[in-house]
């Protein structure tokens, strides 16, 4: 039987993977989802700083469900 991977280590593949196929779409949810977890991990830091760099690269789109739910977990991170 494998040992089962870390989420984060799981996520982090995710997004590796995401910008080796230039998928800034994917790249965004896989981070999304990290920085959740490393929200619930205590890494509040951490994952605002993940996520701002890959919102910030968007310059339009911003009506799409994936982007305002990175800005609202965005929001979250920064109080």
């Amino acid at each position: 039987m494998q040992n089962a991977k870390s989420p984060e280590r799981c996520f982090l593949t995710a997004i590796e993977i995401a910008r080796r196929q230039e998928g800034k779409s994917l790249e965004l949810r896989a981070t999304v989802s990290l920085a959740r977890w490393w929200q619930q991990q205590g890494k509040k830091d951490q994952a605002r700083h993940m996520l701002a760099g890959i919102y910030g690269w968007f310059t339009k789109g911003f009506d799409t469900i994936d982007l305002q739910q990175a800005k609202v977990l965005l929001d979250e991170l920064s109080t």
